[in-house]
């Protein structure tokens, strides 16, 4: 009965080290580490995609270096520690799956600070288990994904930028007016919308050309973006010389303060304009609205007409200047006129 069991051991012996080679010599990058996240395998494809010579990992739990800067688990990490509710914090650039105990799947940027440049890997990590049902390895494969994912983002970023200024486009703008108006519900919090126009533009084009005029726009443009500072700030092109600023958790004052600036930096620009009827320089109308929503606001067009006449009041009582909804009436007092009635309000998309 020994020579059977020898022959079996030999046979075992014999397999695992034609998979130990088939693994080394596998076009896919691929390392293996065991229950205590040591490295036992790793790959020359392996080597090549991440810069980092085996020697320097084998044997050791340093696998991470070879992906980022500083110390984070690894896919393989979380299936050898079984930590699937870890894989969000993680793989925050994909919605990491887990696969019944057969592993994880997962995509992220990672810095490879040896290559020192950034790779987008789509990764797979699946355990390996004795007849006992014992964790004796996790396996871990790569897949470089860097050119499509920047094939993605380059066709995405087309989709919502405005070729001619960079910003946002209109599609953009509606898409987080919507979910922005959202969290605004939800969290009871002010929301401002600026409507920025510049004033008499097309004497502008018809005076200095429409050359010019673009280059008028870029100005504007760029001044206008330089006040959406924070993470949920957004600038866009609304159309034509408009543009859109939306500000969450803000209320009126706060953003009339902003309007206040983005006016005198255009006019700190002194765009010369010069047209018969308008300035020497090119101004700005700024039409200002801050509103919190309720259940009953089903949409923003509450929040976009307000801004929407609060600009048309500020290029009625003589632009170069901003008007914040709240204030539309005393306003219009101030200065001994009566609001148009009837003015189409604007609507959501």
């Amino acid at each position: 009965m020994a020579k059977p069991r020898k022959t079996s051991a030999k046979a075992v012996d014999v397999a695992d080290s034609y998979a130990v080679r088939l693994m080394q010599h596998l076009v896919v990058p691929t390392f293996v580490i065991d229950p205590k996240r040591r490295v036992v395998i790793w790959n020359r494809a392996c080597e090549r995609l991440t810069g980092v010579p085996a020697a320097e990992v084998i044997g050791t739990t340093k696998h991470w270096q070879a992906f980022y800067e500083t110390r984070r688990p690894c896919l393989a990490d979380l299936v050898a520690l079984d930590r699937p509710e870890q894989l969000p914090e993680f793989y925050p650039e994909y919605a990491a799956r887990g696969h019944n105990g057969l592993g994880f799947s997962a995509e992220n940027w990672c810095v490879m600070p040896k290559l020192g440049s950034q790779l987008y890997l789509a990764i797979d990590a699946g355990p390996i288990h004795d007849e006992a049902g014992q964790l004796i390895a996790v396996v871990e494969t790569l897949r470089d994904l860097t050119d499509q994912k920047r094939a993605e983002m380059a066709l995405k970023e087309l989709a919502t930028k405005d070729g001619l200024t960079g910003l946002s486009n209109r599609r953009a703008f509606d898409q987080m007016l919507m979910s922005e108006w959202a969290r605004a519900q939800r969290t009871q919090k002010p929301m401002a919308l600026l409507f920025v126009d510049v004033d008499h533009f097309k004497l502008f084009n018809d005076r200095h050309g429409h050359q010019s005029g673009d280059e008028c726009l870029r100005a504007v443009a760029d001044v206008v973006s330089r006040h959406a500072v924070r993470p949920l700030d957004l600038a866009s092109r609304y159309g034509g010389e408009e543009f859109a600023l939306i500000l969450p958790d803000m209320d009126c004052d706060a953003a009339c303060a902003i309007a206040e600036e983005i006016r005198r930096a255009v006019m700190a620009l002194r765009i010369a304009h010069g047209a018969v009827g308008a300035g020497d320089h090119v101004t700005l109308s700024v039409g200002v609205a801050s509103h919190i929503p309720t259940e009953a606001d089903g949409s923003p067009d509450r929040l976009l007409g307000a801004a929407d006449e609060a600009l048309y009041a500020a290029k009625r009582l003589g632009r170069n200047r901003i008007i914040c909804s709240e204030r539309l009436l005393a306003e219009f007092a101030c200065h001994g006129r009566e609001p148009v009635p009837g003015r189409t309000p604007r609507k959501s998309a």
